[in-house]
């Protein structure tokens, strides 16, 4: 079975702000996560044009995750089971991420992301059928919130109470409650996530784990790309490019693109 669901999440944020928001919030998670064991390889990074995205770029990764695995998973396969390769297009405001796993032949996770200057509202932005827009559950990410599941215990919290930060250099916050419906500027990234795990006995809760865990990642590294915004706010692209190409060893040319 085939689970899809989309989520949105309403940010604070132009479309041009968010741009340099989540390469600064990809950078600075990905130096966080990463130890000697475990982290992100970036084997692939190279300007792409097609006839679907137009124009951008086109990375391939290697994520070792071990330790996030769930207990469960340990009974199907061993622990070194989650390495995840991604390839992703990056044109943004249209972006495309592609998660296999080496172990798992037959998985796969699909993030289709387009960004919009909205507050969430905007109806079937990814062109589904009927049939996929029936069998799709719909859920806005409120950034001013928080979990406290499995998958949030995991990917970790930064902590910020959003109904009490407001931004030294914008200006912008707190959040309180109907924040998405007053802000300016304002803009939803639209995530359709879709995973195929065909797998008897398990399948179906790898399934959900997957969507939980990826509702945590967008919640908490949406949440970084506003509790952040003064140390981004007033960066340009080839600054925070620049950055990148100092701190992470295999960067090649430009900007890590992300599911996130």
């Amino acid at each position: 079975m085939v689970l899809m669901k989309e989520f949105r999440i309403v940010m604070p944020l132009s479309l041009e702000e968010y741009q340099v928001a989540q390469m600064y919030m990809v950078m600075k998670m990905q130096q966080q996560s990463s130890n000697e064991t475990e982290g992100v390889d970036v084997l692939e990074n190279r300007y792409f044009e097609d006839s679907v995205f137009g124009k951008g770029r086109y990375t391939s990764k290697v994520y070792r995750l071990q330790s996030k695995a769930p207990i469960w998973l340990s009974a199907f396969a061993p622990t070194h089971a989650l390495t995840m390769q991604e390839e992703a297009w990056n044109a943004y405001p249209k972006c495309k991420t592609v998660i296999k796993c080496p172990y798992f032949t037959s998985f796969t996770l699909t993030i289709e992301t387009i960004h919009r200057a909205d507050n969430g509202h905007s109806e079937n932005v990814h062109c589904l059928t009927q049939k996929q827009l029936d069998d799709c559950e719909v859920e806005i990410i409120d950034i001013a919130t928080t979990s406290d599941d499995y998958w949030s215990y995991v990917i970790g919290s930064n902590g910020v109470d959003f109904s009490k930060f407001r931004s030294v250099k914008t200006g912008r916050g707190p959040l309180l409650q109907g924040w998405q419906d007053q802000c300016k500027p304002v803009m939803t990234a639209y995530k359709l996530v879709t995973v195929d795990a065909p797998y008897w006995g398990f399948g179906a809760r790898l399934e959900q784990a997957l969507i939980a865990g990826e509702r945590a990642l967008f919640l908490e590294s949406h949440r970084n790309c506003f509790a952040w915004v003064d140390e981004w706010y007033g960066m340009t692209m080839k600054k925070i490019r620049d950055i990148e190409k100092q701190s992470i060893p295999s960067f090649h040319e430009e900007s890590i693109s992300s599911p996130f």
